[in-house]
């Protein structure tokens, strides 16, 4: 079994996780900057961490689960992404709250304000692909 990523894809930073060997824990490693390197940074990041399986984007949905306007720009980006990496396939997690819980384990970890700003995005990251771990694991995924 090969690893999975996932990318919290913000409109000026990206949130990077990857699973564990494994594939039983996520951890938040990476925040890029959205720029002209972060599509060489994912794909050096998949050739380092080979044999990679998926890519797990969050999508944004509103409260009723609707998408709105920036879950297009996801899926958008997530194009993008899935014409890079083939034959990786990239798959969409809903990510709601995940940047609120992100934000409460930085604050329980005593994380300082200015160091949860450049960390929330990864750790938001780690939450939703951990998230798809344990549905998958239990079967609902």
């Amino acid at each position: 079994m090969g690893r999975l990523i996932g990318l919290d894809l913000g409109t000026v930073r990206i949130g990077v996780a990857i699973t564990d060997p494994l594939g039983l824990f996520a951890q938040g490693i990476a925040v890029w900057r959205v720029d002209s390197a972060w599509l060489e940074s994912l794909k050096r990041l998949i050739a380092e961490s080979a044999p990679v399986d998926l890519v797990v984007v969050g999508l944004p949905l509103r409260t009723t689960g609707a998408e709105g306007p920036e879950a297009a720009r996801i899926r958008s980006m997530a194009e993008t992404i899935a014409a890079e990496i083939d034959p990786i396939p990239v798959e969409f997690i809903d990510e709601r709250f995940s940047t609120t819980r992100a934000h409460q384990i930085l604050l329980e970890g005593n994380v300082d304000a200015r160091k949860r700003r450049t960390r929330v995005d990864k750790v938001a990251a780690a939450v939703f692909l951990q998230d798809f771990l344990d549905r998958r694991r239990d079967g609902n995924g």
